[in-house]
């Protein structure tokens, strides 16, 4: 169920009997041959499946991410890390205040980790708020399939291409990996990566991709179990 799509008096109700709410963070930004909204709907995807099991509602998902590093591509919009953090916290505050202490973050971005380490300061200060944050695509579960099918991750590489982001130019074959730890401009960033894959297969078998994100699944159904 979608918070969105219920009013005011449905949602006082489903508080009534029950105090947890998946919220979904994600991003606008280019992923070379995947959709721009990938960030969000990969996420949205796998909070609605596990709303569909748990009963647990879904809040409206944060289109937008801070993605510095992509802004020479069109169509990336980015947050400043401040305005992110500030955006998460009072997301959470607002929520809080209703009644819903128990969240679980369903992240799609790497870029929106910093309001990961801001939001031990709310549950310090919040009394009963309890959260849990999920990185899908770097979870163990998902990690140890594709380290059983040879596979390495890489931004906007299969590990991301699930049938319903992908575009019609999706290319076959695979990437030599671009790897660095300095801080590049955006512009330096397109010149160095070009079509904004990271590297690795641009695409792999829809099976494996089922694999992946039943594995997401269910590592989020095990979190909205809330188990200490």
């Amino acid at each position: 169920m979608r918070l969105a799509e219920l009013n005011w008096m449905e949602i006082e109700g489903y508080l009534k009997k029950d105090d947890r709410l998946m919220m979904v963070l994600g991003a606008t930004e280019q992923h070379g041959y995947i959709s721009i909204g990938a960030d969000v709907k990969i996420p949205q995807s796998i909070a609605d499946a596990a709303s569909q099991q748990s009963g647990v509602l879904v809040a409206p998902p944060l289109n937008f991410g801070c993605s510095s590093y992509f802004t020479d591509y069109p169509g990336t919009m980015s947050l400043r890390v401040k305005t992110l953090v500030d955006v998460v916290e009072d997301i959470v505050r607002s929520v809080h205040h209703q009644g819903f202490k128990r969240l679980v973050i369903v992240n799609g971005h790497g870029g929106n980790k910093p309001a990961k380490v801001s939001l031990g300061d709310l549950v310090n200060e919040l009394e009963g708020l309890k959260m849990s944050w999920y990185d899908w695509w770097e979870a163990p579960n998902v990690s140890a399939i594709a380290e059983k099918h040879g596979l390495h991750s890489y931004h906007a590489s299969w590990i991301e291409a699930f049938p319903f982001v992908r575009t019609a130019n999706m290319p076959q074959g695979e990437k030599r990996p671009f790897v660095t730890n300095r801080i590049l401009s955006s512009s330096e960033v397109k010149d160095a990566i070009g079509d904004g894959v990271y590297g690795g297969p641009y695409q792999v078998d829809e099976a494996i991709m089922g694999e992946i994100f039943a594995a997401a699944l269910k590592d989020v159904l095990f979190l909205l179990q809330f188990v200490d």
